[in-house]
């Protein structure tokens, strides 16, 4: 018996690129995959745009696996240039305005991405429990 649970897609969510799903459920915690603003090679816009896209993802994988942002304990970023902290911070707040978890950021080179965001939340309680 497993207490264990896997979250393979969730909808509007740039489907896995290998063998891996979105999120995985246990121990009273979700802990997702990065998530980036589209599938590699897609259009997406400005950074701006890609920031509020792979957070929008992020959220919904976290929505499909029983949690949310405002249960997210810790936040791993990963951009591809310094000079995209700016903007990623300015977007960042709008998303966690009232709930600010531990956060790391880290400049590296990605796979035809600008970011990459994964995350460890709280599963939320349920209703009436």
């Amino acid at each position: 018996m497993s207490d264990i649970e896997r979250f393979v897609s969730a909808p509007g969510v740039p489907a896995a690129v290998g063998p891996y799903v979105q999120a995985t459920s246990a121990g009273g915690f979700v802990f997702t995959t990065g998530q980036i603003p589209a599938a590699p090679g897609q259009e997406t816009g400005t950074f701006e745009d890609e920031v509020r896209a792979t957070l929008g993802h992020l959220e919904s994988v976290l929505t499909a696996a029983g949690s949310g942002l405002d249960h997210i304990v810790k936040v791993n970023t990963y951009l591809s240039s310094h000079d995209q902290l700016d903007t990623y911070n300015r977007v960042y707040a709008t998303f966690f305005a009232g709930h600010r978890p531990a956060r790391t950021t880290v400049c590296v080179g990605l796979w035809g991405v600008s970011m990459e965001i994964d995350c460890i939340a709280v599963v939320k309680a349920e209703q009436g429990a």
